[in-house]
C-alpha cells in the first residue's frame, strides 16, 4: 500500500476530499489505522451513505481499524445520525460515517465521533490526521468485523419525541432525494403507523440511487426547491419534508409549496420545546438571531449563542444543558438525542406541533416572517475577503448599538442587523441581513451591502 504523506482531506470538523485525488481507499485505510493509533478504541461503529464510492471506502476504513486491533461494528447504509445513535447505544468508543452529504458527485468524506457520539475537538482531529500520515505496523491481535442492525432501537428513540396517536390526519410529502433517507423513513413510518398515527405519506425520489438521477440532494439550493414545491401542490399535501444525502438536515415546505427558511424553523422548534420544558436554554448560531431570541424569550426560555458549526454548537449545548439547538442551515440538535443533530426528529416535531395547534405550517411562520424579514444567506466569491469586509465596516462601523465578533462580524442597529463571515471551507464571504418588520429596509440594506462587498 502507498502510504499518504500529507492528508489535505482533513477539514475543520471532518474529512472531505475529491475521489482519486485527496481521498481514496488507501487514504481511508490509513485514516482507519490512524484513528486506531490516536484514539486506542476497543470498538468503532461504521456506516455509509448511498454514494457509489462509499462501500469501498467504508471497507478500507474497517480494514485499517481491524489492523489496529479494533472491533468494527458495521451498520451499513444509513444516515449520519444513525452512526451517532449506534455509537452511544452500542457503547462503542467511536463512530465513522462515510458520507459527502451534499457535496458534488466526485467527492466523499468521513464524519467522526468519539464515545457518546461527542464530536472530536480540533486538537483530537489533528491527532487522528497526524497518526494517519505515518505508517503503523499491524498489531498482533487484529480486531473483528461484525454486522449489526440497531435501526429498530434508533426508530424507537426518534418516535419517542412525539405521541403518535395524538397526531392529526395530515398528508405529508417526503422527498429523500435518492440519498440514504428512504429505508430509514420506511422504518419510522411503519413504527408511527403501528402506534396509531393517522398520517398519509407520499414518497418521492425515495430509493437510494448512487447515480442521483434527480441531482445531488441539497434542498437548501433554490434551484432544487421547485420539484418539491410542485409535488406538494400536485398531491394536495399539508406540508413536505426534504433531506440531504445523509439526512442530518431536514427542510420544510408549507402546504402552499413555499420553502420555509431555516431560521423560522429554529424559532418554531424552540418555542415548541419550551412549552414542554419551561425555563430551558436554547442554543442558536450568530447569523440570523432576532426571531429566535424573541420567541425563546417570550416563551420563558434563555437564548444562548454559539459559533456556527456542529462541534461548537454541541459543546455549548452540553455546557448549558440546553434542551434544543438550531442553526439556520437546517441543523437541529436535541439534548435527548446525545446533543446531536437529527434530520428525522424535527420532521416529527413539526407534524406534532401542527397537530397540537391545529394550524398550518404557513400560518405558524407567517407572522414570524413578517415580524423579522431576513435575506437568507448570500454568498460572494471575492478575491480579497479582508478588503471587502473593510469596505463594509468603513461605512457602517461606529454607528452600531452592538458589535459581536464571535463568528465573523455582526453589527446591530435599532431596526436592522447583519452578519458577515468568511466560509470555513471555500473562498466565500457569507452575508445575512434581518430587520424588525421592514421588508423595504431589508431590500435597501442588502443592495447597499452587496455593492460594498463587490467593490
Amino acid at each position: 500500500m502507498n502510504h499518504p504523506q500529507s492528508l489535505t482531506c482533513f477539514k475543520a470538523y471532518d474529512v472531505r476530499g475529491r475521489l482519486g485525488d485527496t481521498l481514496d481507499a488507501d487514504i481511508a485505510r490509513a485514516i482507519g489505522r490512524g484513528f486506531a493509533a490516536a484514539r486506542t478504541p476497543k470498538s468503532v461503529v461504521i456506516g455509509r451513505d448511498a454514494r457509489e464510492s462509499s462501500a469501498e471506502l467504508a471497507q478500507a476504513l474497517a480494514e485499517g481499524l481491524i489492523a489496529g486491533g479494533v472491533d468494527v461494528l458495521d451498520i451499513g447504509l444509513c444516515g449520519t445520525e444513525e452512526v451517532y445513535f449506534a455509537t452511544d447505544h452500542l457503547g462503542a468508543d467511536g463512530g465513522l460515517c462515510v458520507t459527502a452529504s451534499h457535496n458534488p458527485i466526485d467527492y466523499n468524506g468521513i464524519k467522526l465521533v468519539q464515545t457518546g457520539a461527542r464530536p472530536l475537538i480540533p486538537a483530537e482531529l489533528d491527532a487522528v490526521r497526524e497518526a494517519s500520515e505515518i505508517p503503523h505496523p499491524d498489531v498482533e491481535a487484529p480486531g473483528t468485523l461484525r454486522t449489526v442492525d440497531p435501526r429498530a432501537a434508533y426508530v424507537q428513540r426518534v418516535v419517542s419525541f412525539v405521541e403518535p396517536k395524538a397526531l392529526a390526519p395530515l398528508k405529508v410529502l417526503v422527498n429523500a432525494g435518492n440519498g440514504a433517507a428512504g429505508p430509514t423513513l420506511d422504518a419510522i413510518i411503519e413504527a408511527l403507523t403501528t402506534a396509531g398515527a393517522p398520517i398519509e405519506w407520499v414518497r418521492m425520489h425515495h430509493e437510494p440511487d448512487h447515480t442521483f438521477p434527480n441531482g445531488i440532494p441539497n434542498p437548501l439550493l433554490e434551484e432544487n426547491q421547485p420539484v418539491t414545491s410542485e409535488a406538494v401542490l400536485a398531491n394536495g399535501c399539508d406540508l413536505a419534508l426534504a433531506w440531504d444525502g445523509d439526512f442530518d438536515r431536514c427542510f420544510f415546505f408549507d402546504g402552499d409549496g413555499r420553502f420555509v427558511p431555516g431560521e423560522y424553523m429554529v424559532g418554531l422548534l424552540a418555542a415548541a420545546f419550551l412549552e414542554r420544558n419551561p425555563g430551558s436554554k436554547v442554543v442558536h448560531d450568530p447569523r440570523v438571531t432576532w426571531n429566535t431570541i424573541d420567541l425563546v424569550t417570550a416563551s420563558g426560555g434563555q437564548p444562548v449563542q454559539a459559533r456556527t458549526g456542529h462541534a461548537f454548537l454541541k459543546a455549548v449545548m452540553r455546557e448549558h444543558d440546553a434542551v434544543y439547538g438550531g442553526e439556520m442551515s437546517a441543523h437541529h440538535y436535541f439534548r435527548d438525542f446525545m446533543y446531536c443533530d437529527s434530520g428525522m426528529i424535527p420532521a416529527l416535531l413539526v407534524i406534532a406541533h401542527m397537530s397540537a395547534t391545529g394550524r398550518s405550517l404557513a400560518d405558524l411562520v407567517a407572522a414570524r416572517r413578517a415580524a423579522f424579514p431576513s435575506s437568507g444567506e448570500i454568498n460572494f466569491k471575492v478575491d480579497d475577503a479582508d478588503a471587502a469586509t473593510a469596505r463594509v465596516l468603513g461605512v457602517f462601523a461606529g454607528a452600531e448599538e452592538r458589535r459581536d465578533e464571535m463568528d465573523g462580524i455582526s453589527l446591530e442597529f435599532p431596526q436592522w442587523r447583519f452578519n458577515l463571515r468568511r466560509s470555513n471551507t471555500e473562498p466565500l464571504l457569507r452575508l445575512n441581513v434581518e430587520t424588525r418588520g421592514d421588508a423595504e429596509l431589508l431590500a435597501a440594506r442588502v443592495a447597499e451591502l452587496e455593492a460594498l462587498i463587490r467593490g
